[in-house]
């Protein structure tokens, strides 16, 4: 894949790290047809999704959490490139696949103390996809946090068994379907603000 893909004017931004493309397979594709599904049904509709913006974090796919975290020359050119076409084209979503990607968005915007790449765990990016739909806000860019795989630490995490964060209690779900219809919820709301539909 080259290094980005679609029409920067689209509303809704895909931020991957370029040593795992195939996310927009096995992560993206899953979760899109749980928020088609939900629109569907509420709206009659879908999202055509022909010119979704979908981006590399970073270049060099040979970036680990280590180097990244260095924040060498690149990395922060990088950023500084990633703030201007934020700034310039203002989409109302940009979704983060893993902890790179995300917290390169957090460098993008700034976001104080930066974290090692490690410390974005699963259930750290849960509570942070969490705190993403509750503050969403359609007259600003949200950035909204997704896993980048279901294995954590050697541990398959299916699926069928994901835990969610609810009122800081574990709830067992479907991490698909849970977040595909948690960012259905609020295109469905905020129908008017996007000219995505198909």
């Amino acid at each position: 894949m080259k290094m980005e893909s679609g029409d920067r004017t689209y509303p809704i931004w895909l931020l991957v790290n370029p040593k795992y493309p195939a996310i927009r397979h096995y992560i993206w594709t899953p979760i899109l047809v749980e928020i088609q599904d939900r629109i569907y049904r509420e709206l009659q509709t879908n999202i055509d999704t022909t010119d979704i913006y979908i981006r590399y974090a970073v270049t060099d796919k040979r970036t680990t959490s280590g180097t990244f975290n260095q924040q060498g020359i690149g990395v922060t050119a990088e950023v500084d490139i990633f703030r201007e076409l934020i700034n310039e084209h203002k989409p109302k979503i940009i979704i983060s696949f893993g902890s790179l990607a995300f917290e390169f968005l957090r460098r993008v915007y700034e976001i104080k103390p930066r974290k090692a790449i490690k410390y974005w765990c699963a259930l750290n990016l849960g509570h942070e996809f969490e705190k993403s739909i509750a503050n969403f806000d359609i007259n600003k860019v949200n950035t909204i946090p997704l896993l980048r795989r279901l294995i954590e630490s050697g541990n398959f995490i299916d699926g069928h068994n994901y835990f969610r964060w609810e009122d800081n209690v574990l709830e067992n779900e479907n991490y698909f379907h849970y977040v595909g219809t948690r960012i259905a919820e609020k295109l469905i709301e905020n129908r008017d603000s996007f000219n995505i539909w198909g």
